[in-house]
């Protein structure tokens, strides 16, 4: 049981559906007060953007973190990555409509940005400096 919940916890596939259902989810309450069907296409747009994004962000980390130099490869990673998705987030609940869009993206952008900033401090202070060498 304990390695079918670690092969679970492990699999890509389960993290995407969870970012989906968890930030769609929350897209569709932030905009519940808003007519059917906005709250749905807010939470449509923002599981699929959570979904694409949770593919990538590891390997985006991983690149620019080999880009930068110095103390800017610390804190310059999660700050691209924090702000192209921001950019993407607006831009795309802009163009769907989303009524709400700074409650819409505060919580996905939250995780994204939290996430892009512990996983590459991990991965610099343990030495995987290399494309997520172990």
């Amino acid at each position: 049981m304990i390695e079918r919940l670690r092969a679970l916890a492990g699999s890509g596939v389960v993290h995407v559906a969870f970012a989906f259902v968890a930030m769609g989810g929350w897209a569709v309450f932030a905009n519940f007060s808003h007519p059917m069907p906005k709250p749905l296409l807010a939470g449509l747009v923002q599981g699929t953007i959570s979904a694409v994004l949770t593919l990538g962000l590891k390997s985006i980390i991983d690149k620019l973190s080999d880009v930068f130099k110095g103390s800017l490869r610390l804190w310059a990673p999660p700050l691209v990555a924090c702000l192209a998705t921001s950019g993407i987030l607006v831009a795309l609940h802009a163009l769907s409509g989303t009524p709400e869009i700074l409650r819409t993206i505060a919580v996905p952008l939250a995780v994204s940005t939290t996430y892009a900033a512990t996983y590459n401090y991990a991965r610099l202070r343990g030495g995987r400096e290399s494309h997520g060498r172990r």
